[in-house]
């Protein structure tokens, strides 16, 4: 419940207009990309392996919370390489508008431990098989971020790395998303 005080219209907002998802490219040195089966899913979505998603916690960065929704679903670690893509769709569940971002991350662990509540199963499987399924070939939007992925791993596109920053605005440490080919620290070196 809210009060307005001043005597111009309210300028608050009803409530949190978006929720924060995220999905994992994990891809490792044998070209095999980490997939998932969920337990709990659409009837049209019955068999289709797909990247580890979650969504992102309150007060948690996109490049943490990625790593730690890959790790809970399949008990691997990894590291945050980039922010590949991401999608902005409107009325998804409970009418929220949903930002999707899609990240690129390194593996550093190769053992599978399944989430039992969540995930039915959880497997590496080979680049090419991923990309055959029927469901990813018929849908366009999975079909241009596997597309936006491959681009990546053939250094045809670069995402967005995290960079740490202070602004004067606030005072407050945030994540900048951004890419530059020239920066040395970044891990994206086109060719």
């Amino acid at each position: 419940m809210t009060y307005w005080l001043p005597d111009d219209p309210c300028m608050l907002p009803s409530n949190a207009s978006h929720q924060v998802g995220v999905g994992g490219f994990v891809i490792n040195d044998k070209n095999e990309v980490l997939v998932v089966q969920e337990k709990h899913s659409a009837p049209a979505l019955s068999g289709l392996w797909k990247i580890p998603t979650g969504f992102i916690l309150e007060s948690e960065e996109i490049f943490t919370g990625i790593v730690r929704e890959v790790k809970e679903e399949t008990g691997i670690d990894t590291e945050f390489v980039e922010v590949m893509a991401f999608r902005h769709a409107h009325n998804v569940a409970f009418e929220k508008s949903d930002l999707f971002f899609v990240c690129l991350l390194r593996p550093l662990s190769t053992r599978i431990a399944v989430d039992d509540l969540e995930i039915q199963a959880a497997k590496w499987m080979p680049l090419v098989k991923f990309i055959e399924q029927p469901l990813i070939q018929a849908d366009s939007m999975f079909k241009k971020v596997i597309d936006i992925c491959i681009a990546r791993l053939g250094k045809r596109y670069c995402g967005l790395s995290v960079h740490q920053l202070v602004s004067t605005f606030d005072g407050k440490l945030s994540s900048l998303y951004f890419n530059t080919v020239e920066d040395s620290d970044s891990n994206c070196k086109a060719n």
